[in-house]
């Protein structure tokens, strides 16, 4: 299933993936065998039995932006003299080419053409160290930040033949700063708990966390607790009994520290993310396993089968938004607000 929020130019744009890894039978949340349960040191080995079974062997689910990359030196823009051209360049990277004529004028001979050109802050001079305007009129950026965006003009003068008579053109260009999202991992499980009011459980919480954080460390992945409650839930053959609510994600450590574009689909962040979420799937799905295969009466808190839930999440940073009415050509890109 896939829902997509509708984006605004400055909010948060978002759009989400749900999954899981499907209903199954949840035997253990509506019997618990007879006996005395297992002491709580027990609960928390056999939780970290499931680490050292865990393996990295898994397919990776790679998610990259469909958004339409103008970071490559190759690439070149040219203008309208019907209307604005929208031209999208990443955060702290060089811009593409973007050209004083129109696509028709690109084909064609130009004698004796001028090109001037002015931003937000005025006339661009050539020799600006972070703007860069080439001999044949070309704006480039070498390292796009956040106050570059805004409206550009461009006048052309230029004669089509040496006997006609000097003809001028204005192409004007809205250049918009855009940043790759931030993206995670958000995990929902259940465990059958202690009382409510039992400090076990903040123990028990505690000690997960510390185990979820050491599988994927060596991802370069890092588990962050969002939400733990308590609730008494009362089931129609089991009657009244307490559970565990846990919210989590899983992140890349390297996401905060600016913006590194993915050339193709091996985008390294990508792959480690994937890695980090099949290794958290397998070790819920291995305290099923285990359980089932126990003689002994079930420990106090446990996982509860089948309640593991997943969230692909791909959210943009304050500031920024995606907005497909607005930005078709950059759909999936968190574009600056200010110019919307």
């Amino acid at each position: 299933m896939r829902r997509r929020s509708a984006g605004g130019g400055g909010g948060g744009g978002e759009w989400m993936e749900a999954s899981g890894p499907g209903r199954a039978r949840r035997g253990w949340r509506r019997a618990r065998a007879a006996g005395s349960p297992l002491s709580r040191a027990a609960v928390v080995l056999l939780l970290s039995a499931f680490v050292a079974r865990a393996s990295s062997s898994v397919g990776y689910l790679i998610r990259l932006p469909r958004g339409f990359r103008l970071t490559q030196d190759t690439v070149k823009i040219v203008g309208s003299s019907n209307f604005p051209v929208k031209v999208y360049v990443m955060l702290h990277q060089k811009s593409p080419h973007v050209l004083c004529v129109t696509q028709r004028l690109r084909n064609s001979e130009l004698i004796d053409p001028s090109f001037q050109w002015h931003g937000p802050k005025g006339k661009i001079i050539s020799e600006n160290s972070t703007t860069q305007v080439t001999s044949t009129g070309s704006l480039i950026f070498q390292n796009f930040e956040e106050g570059m965006s805004g409206v550009y003009t461009c006048f052309l003068e230029y004669k089509p033949t040496v006997e006609e008579i000097v003809k001028n053109l204005q192409l004007k260009y809205v250049i918009y700063a855009y940043r790759e999202p931030h993206y995670y991992y958000q995990f929902t499980a259940r465990y059958h708990a202690a009382p409510c009011n039992s400090i076990y459980n903040i123990s028990f919480e505690k000690k997960l966390l510390q185990i979820l954080s050491k599988l994927v460390l060596d991802l370069s992945c890092e588990v962050s607790l969002l939400k733990s409650e308590c609730h008494h839930v009362k089931m129609q053959r089991a009657g009244l009994q307490n559970e565990l609510f846990f919210t989590f994600s899983v992140s890349s450590l390297d996401t905060e520290k600016g913006p590194k574009p993915c050339a193709d689909h091996n985008c390294e962040s990508s792959k480690r993310l994937s890695k980090a979420k099949n290794l958290i799937e397998r070790f819920f799905n291995q305290q099923v396993e285990v359980l089932g295969r126990r003689a002994e009466p079930l420990p106090e808190i446990y996982y509860i089968e089948g309640t593991l839930q997943m969230v692909w999440i791909n959210r943009c940073f304050p500031g920024y938004g995606m907005n497909t009415l607005k930005h078709p050509k950059c759909p999936e890109c968190c574009v600056l607000g200010h110019y919307k």
